[in-house]
């Protein structure tokens, strides 16, 4: 009994080190890979996003458009309204009829910051050492009941905090902190329904954080999208 009880405190000890013997570059690696590769990760350079958002009880029309590091363009289209926020690396607009603005306004500075984090459309994880960005490996945790790598990422001075399934390498869920109307709150995400569209390019087409569920039914990847899309 002795015998058997050293063995399993080692096969759980060993569980552990190889849990931990893990590097955030070979997680990055994994999750690179688990996207389609380098190769194909460089050559994405814009995308159209188009679905819906259930919000409040109310259904909520969404495209979102993206240029590699030049700009991005969400479209809500909400009872009937036609609302926008935009964003270029220098400027951003807000413009939403549905909380009666007559006018687009300028994003403030904690908004402006938060929406250019997100230009890079090949993903913070790719390239990471390149752009600046640095990576920890925090350990295991569980993600809906399933095995996720924890990585700290800090990027342009914020910190966020990725997960990565153990077993598909995608990356399930992030969180992070916003200043919202001068109050810092944190900003969950989860991602899930991976699938590749026409192009082979892998896309989680289920999201859900603070404001809701979003469901993708169309992703288009590396169309002609003009810069004017970014200016107001």
């Amino acid at each position: 009994m002795k015998a058997f009880k050293k063995l399993v405190f080692m096969a759980l000890c060993f569980a552990s080190i190889s849990a931990f013997g893990q590097t955030a570059d070979e997680i990055v690696a994994g999750n690179v890979a688990a996207m389609g590769g380098a190769e194909k990760l460089s050559s994405l350079k814009t995308i159209k996003m188009e679905g819906s958002m259930a919000t409040q009880g109310v259904d909520v029309g969404i495209v979102m458009t993206k240029k590699h590091m030049a700009g991005l363009r969400l479209d809500l289209d909400i009872m009937g309204t036609s609302n926008y926020q935009l964003a270029n690396p220098t400027k951003g607009w807000v413009f939403m009829p549905i909380m009666q603005q007559t006018e687009p306004l300028e994003m403030d500075a904690d908004q402006l910051a938060s929406a250019q984090g997100q230009l890079d459309v090949q993903g913070a994880l790719f390239n990471y050492k390149e752009k600046g960005t640095t990576v920890e490996f925090l350990g295991m945790d569980k993600v809906d009941g399933k095995d996720a790598y924890k990585l700290k990422v800090i990027k342009n001075g914020k910190t966020s905090t990725y997960f990565v399934d153990k077993a598909s390498n995608f990356l399930v869920k992030t969180v992070s902190t916003a200043n919202v109307q001068g109050q810092e709150m944190e900003m969950e995400t989860t991602f899930s329904d991976y699938k590749q569209n026409a192009d082979g390019y892998w896309f989680p087409y289920a999201q859900t954080n603070m404001q809701g569920a979003i469901v993708y039914d169309k992703i288009s990847t590396n169309i002609p999208v003009d810069d004017k899309l970014f200016t107001n």
